[in-house]
């Protein structure tokens, strides 16, 4: 399960005029830590962005995240309301939390309900919100060989 942590950044940047404007941006990165958080924040962004400062970075509770590929650069999040029933047969209500990117508010209610829809329990969408989140960091696993070691192709090779 991923752990969603939203990073802030900001950084000084010159309009056509020649005035020096400050910029805000935030990103959403998954990562085992705060700090693993904040070293993959600057790994991404310093390859489009000059000289920036982490603001801030939190820890962001979240039950899904919804990245369609056809469309939608702003990303919402929208609070997702479901009842069961405890051990006990009392009404349980559960709130998550979940991003779906979107082009509009009532795109994002509706792919929110697309991607649930195969729940058994009824929910309700409560709440679509905008987000300032312009761009998501998954974690992908490298495939580093460390250099004390050789590939097996070459070992075998030199055993003859």
């Amino acid at each position: 399960m991923p752990s969603w942590y939203q990073g802030k950044i900001r950084y000084q940047l010159q309009d056509p005029t020649g005035k020096s404007k400050t910029v805000n941006e935030a990103y959403l990165i998954d990562a085992v830590s705060y700090t693993d958080a904040e070293a993959r924040l600057y790994k991404e962004a310093a390859a489009n962005t000059p000289d920036f400062t982490v603001t801030a970075i939190t820890r962001m509770r979240l039950a899904d995240l919804f990245h369609f590929e056809e469309g939608g650069e702003t990303w919402f999040k929208c609070k997702v309301v479901y009842i069961t029933e405890d051990d006990k047969g009392r009404e349980k209500r559960i709130v998550n939390q979940m991003l779906v990117n979107a082009e509009n508010v009532k795109q994002a209610y509706e792919r929110i309900e697309i991607s649930l829809h195969s729940m058994l329990i009824p929910f309700e969408t409560t709440d679509v919100n905008t987000t300032k989140i312009l761009d998501i960091y998954p974690y992908v696993e490298e495939e580093r060989i460390p250099a004390n070691l050789r590939p097996l192709s070459e070992v075998v090779g030199q055993e003859d």
